[in-house]
């Protein structure tokens, strides 16, 4: 249930903005396994591309985050 709730509020989030980050997902929708869920939208029809992100984090070093691109449901 809880799952699904997130999937819901994920795509409710798409329909707002088209892309969304982990972080963005955890700060703001409670989502931590956001990498799972995009997996399930997926398994149901939607079309999401994943962009892999440089970033540089605290430590100095280089990291490389998911930003997630919503295209809509998949034909």
């Amino acid at each position: 249930v809880l799952m699904a709730r997130h999937r819901e509020k994920l795509l409710d989030w798409f329909t707002r903005r088209s892309t969304i980050t982990p972080m963005e997902a955890w700060a703001d929708l409670g989502i931590y396994r956001l990498g799972a869920r995009i997996f399930e939208l997926r398994a149901d029809g939607h079309s999401i591309h994943t962009e892999r992100m440089t970033v540089v984090n605290r430590d100095g070093e280089e990291t490389h985050p998911a930003r997630y691109h919503y295209r809509g449901r998949a034909a």
